[in-house]
Order: structure tokens, then C-alpha cells, then sequence
């Protein structure tokens, strides 16, 4: 189960010499019940809601959006089992932005409702391209 990036995974994204926006698909499976440290008895879904709560102002202040958000239905190719609850792609005005987030300390108030509402998840770094009529 994936729920943080490694200090390589950081330092990879870090060394991306791009400008511009880039935007972040996330993939997030939920635990059943949230695994807090205190034991209380909330739902992973219910900790994530709280995580994004905390860490929207955050967000929104250092110029992030979100550009398109989803429920996964049912997985046409990929592995069996790799079921997601909720999938979105965030927008950032630039790495910068994005590195200033997870380093701000009220963002950081908020990872430990993510970190024990999710499962599994998925954090892909894109670069945004033109719209245009082919894939």
C-alpha cells in the first residue's frame, strides 16, 4: 500500500527542471475505518473529509484548484482489486507552489487525518498539455 512518498520520490520531483503549472492526479482508496493513534471511531472517508478541510486553505492560498474530480466505477484495464474511491487531478501554479504546501505548517496539521483515512493512493506528477483532438 502506497499512503507517503520516500525521500527519493521528493527529490525526484524536486529535480523536474519544468516552469508552468503541473497538475497531480490522485488515486485515493479509503480504509473502512480511520487508523488514528487515539482509536477514535470515524470512517477513512470521514478522515480524508477532515484532511481536506484543514488542508484547503492551504491549498487555495498558494493558488492551487481542482481541474476535474471523479468516482472510479469499475476498472476496464488494470489490475484486479485496484479499486479507487475517489480520483481528482489538482492544478498548482508551478512546483513551487505545490513543494510550499507540503512544507507549510498548517498543511501539516492536516496529514495525519489523511494518512489515517487512506488505504492506498496514487500521486502522479503531470505536465498539462494543449486541448486538442487527438489523445
Amino acid at each position: 500500500m502506497h499512503t507517503s512518498f520516500s525521500r527519493e520520490r521528493w527529490d525526484g520531483f524536486r529535480a523536474i527542471d519544468d516552469s508552468g503549472p503541473i497538475h497531480m492526479l490522485n488515486l485515493v482508496r479509503f480504509r473502512q475505518k480511520a487508523d488514528y493513534d487515539d482509536g477514535r471511531d470515524v470512517s477513512g472517508a470521514e478522515a480524508y473529509k477532515t484532511y481536506s478541510k484543514l488542508s484547503g486553505p492551504v491549498f487555495s492560498r498558494l493558488g492551487g484548484r481542482i481541474v476535474w474530480r471523479g468516482k472510479p466505477q469499475f476498472m476496464m484495464i488494470g489490475p484486479d482489486g485496484e479499486d479507487w474511491d475517489i480520483a481528482f487531478i489538482a492544478e498548482y501554479p508551478d512546483a513551487a507552489a505545490f513543494a510550499a504546501m507540503i512544507e507549510d505548517p498548517e498543511y501539516r496539521k492536516a496529514m495525519p487525518h489523511r494518512q489515517a483515512g487512506v488505504l492506498d493512493s496514487r500521486l502522479i506528477r503531470m505536465k498539462p498539455l494543449d486541448f486538442g483532438g487527438a489523445f
